[in-house]
């Protein structure tokens, strides 16, 4: 599985960031970076409610 962020969609809310430090970073632009793109499978109910987070729908996983 893999997490997918669209940074042309990214409003660098940092809703990502506060709610899974460890697998996203809000940038000096402002923009999210996830830290890896694919991820475990303990992580998968975090970063699906971060995914629902995401105020501009940015994130989505894959």
């Amino acid at each position: 599985m893999r997490i997918i962020a669209d940074r042309t969609v990214c409003a660098g809310h940092g809703m990502c960031e506060a709610l899974a430090p460890d697998s996203f970073r809000v940038g000096d632009d402002g923009i999210v970076a996830p830290i890896s793109d694919t991820i475990a499978a303990p992580e998968r109910g975090l970063l699906e409610l971060v995914v629902e987070s995401c105020p501009v729908r940015a994130l989505r996983l894959a």
